[in-house]
């Protein structure tokens, strides 16, 4: 755990929006002219994972280099972690490194809110982006030794005395895993000045506390923890999308009477100043993933949505949630 952060926040949090590499090297065709997005794969492709192993960001970058190489779109590709800061210690690399079109990093909600709570000099309006790959629901959730057996439970408590029962988020303060639990304290009618939220730099630091009762519940994506919820070490109480999660026993918030629907997402950018055919061989190579046989079935794995968009789409949609977390976060006193 990189740090424990009591937050006293009103809840205006629900007042986001959420939806919710030698790819720089262009390969040649038979007449030797360089093409953006030709036959050969892409070779050497760094994806950066900007939080520790093993959560969200850093299963969906794998997931991602896997099919990408298994489908022959790319050779060679290396996922590697620096963590920091809620993921800005990468994200500020990543910025650092113009013009590198070898190197891109898996970023997401978490990211944006992390790059104003951590006064970060860099910000995700500076990269290139390529794609948005996935999105999904959070899941409230508890280890099989809680005394809560059902989301009712849980908030009854919670409503008693707010304080007294953590709250853990693999993000910083400003993202998903942050944002779910303050909105959902304002949707059952607790004052989130009194919630005590527990930050933890990613999935992989955030499983050990649930495992080892070292928290109320946590917030999180319930894709990151498949294997300990399908075993019965980690209990899923409720889901905040609209639907129920596929593989997962739990109702959602709403079908819980609990007024909530909360998703969040996933992408891809590179660094600023990458040329226009690099930036054209990385979409083209994560559109071929798209519509991979293996990409499909990682997102049935892993109970993910797809929400591929790329380019000018995606960045007027990083533009747009910039904007929603700096006001928001603003508002809170945190950016």
């Amino acid at each position: 755990m990189r740090q424990i952060r009591a937050l006293r926040i009103a809840a205006v949090a629900a007042g986001i929006a959420l939806m919710a590499t030698g790819c720089g090297a262009t390969s040649k065709n038979s007449t030797g002219t360089e093409s953006s997005g030709a036959a050969k794969p892409i070779s050497g492709l760094q994806i950066m994972v900007p939080n520790t192993p093993g959560g969200g960001y850093d299963t969906t970058a794998r997931a991602a280099a896997k099919v990408l190489d298994d489908e022959k779109i790319t050779s060679n590709t290396e996922v590697f972690n620096l963590a920091g800061a809620g993921g800005t210690v990468g994200l500020a690399r990543v910025v650092n490194e113009k013009g590198n079109g070898d190197l891109a990093m898996l970023m997401g909600l978490g990211v944006v809110g992390a790059s104003y709570t951590n006064k970060s000099e860099s910000k995700l309006t500076q990269t290139t982006p390529l794609a948005r790959l996935i999105e999904e629901p959070g899941a409230i959730m508890v280890s099989k030794d809680s005394p809560y057996k059902t989301i009712d439970d849980l908030v009854k408590a919670w409503k008693a005395n707010p304080a007294s029962i953590s709250v853990g988020g693999g993000s910083s303060p400003g993202g998903p895993d942050h944002l779910l639990p303050m909105q959902l304290a304002g949707a059952v009618g607790i004052d989130a000045t009194k919630v005590n939220f527990v930050s933890y730099d990613g999935g992989g630091d955030l499983l050990p506390a649930i495992l080892g009762n070292k928290l109320g519940f946590a917030a999180s994506g319930a894709g990151e923890y498949l294997e300990q919820i399908k075993s019965g070490e980690v209990r899923v109480l409720a889901t905040s999308g609209e639907k129920r999660l596929d593989g997962v026993d739990a109702p959602t918030l709403k079908e819980s009477n609990i007024d909530l629907v909360f998703t969040n997402w996933r992408g891809i950018v590179a660094p600023p100043g990458i040329s226009e055919d690099d930036k054209k061989s990385m979409i083209a190579a994560l559109e071929k993933m798209h519509e991979s046989a293996g990409w499909k079935e990682a997102l049935k794995t892993h109970s993910w949505t797809d929400a591929f968009i790329t380019g000018d789409e995606f960045q007027s949609f990083l533009t747009d949630q910039d904007k929603r977390v700096a006001d928001v976060l603003t508002k809170l006193g945190l950016a």
